[in-house]
């Protein structure tokens, strides 16, 4: 059997950002090479982790945060590819871009609709694994926070809801890891073993 791919396109938590005191955990802590150590030398994993990536969002301070521009070159940069795995959604519940719930699942359907428009030349269109966030941790009160834990509440909803994600497969993460307290938005390394590991069975499953 051939070398099996998966690239993992995500934000911080797929860098591996530390939650509270910055900085990047090591290689070997980050869910992405937990994923590889689970499936074996049968596969290759790919990290695009991307620190403030939004699904299809400008960030006014940051544009190339942005997640949909640079999709497409990058799994043409990557083909051929047998998953591609979506982790994203976390920095779109901030109050900064306003955005619903079902926004946010429309936002992942677009790029969904990408990879599978993409015009691969050494492979057929990836199977998709889309990643539902995993439970916001505790962070202090304010309104730079306004609205976000019911935002985040209504998220698994509208990803079952989204049309444009009917059909994908789905690992709901809230039911599996939760971000670190006093943060709330990042995997500590627990986290990251949970979703690594969880990652790594939906994906055998697949094939």
């Amino acid at each position: 059997m051939s070398e099996r791919v998966v690239l993992c396109y995500g934000d911080s938590n797929t860098w591996g950002s530390k939650p509270i005191v910055g900085g990047r955990f090591p290689r070997d802590v980050r869910w992405p090479t937990v994923l590889a150590s689970e499936l074996g030398d049968d596969w290759r994993i790919l990290d695009e982790g991307l620190p403030g990536r939004t699904t299809v969002f400008d960030d006014p301070f940051d544009p190339p945060r942005n997640g949909r521009p640079y999709l497409e070159p990058c799994l043409l940069s990557h083909d051929p590819i047998d998953v591609l795995v979506l982790f994203l959604g976390t920095n779109d519940l901030s109050p900064r871009y306003t955005r619903t719930a079902g926004e946010i699942a429309r936002g992942l359907a677009t790029l969904v609709r990408i990879a599978t428009d993409t015009p691969y030349r050494a492979g057929g269109v990836p199977r998709i694994l889309v990643l539902g966030l995993p439970r916001l941790g505790r962070f202090e009160a304010g309104d730079a926070y306004d609205g976000v834990t019911e935002k985040a509440d209504r998220l698994p909803d509208a990803l079952r809801a989204e049309p444009g994600l009917a059909g994908v497969e789905l690992l709901e993460l809230h039911e599996i890891a939760a971000y670190a307290d006093g943060d709330g938005f990042h995997l500590d390394e627990g986290g990251h073993l949970a979703v690594g590991r969880a990652v790594a069975r939906r994906i055998a499953a697949m094939f």
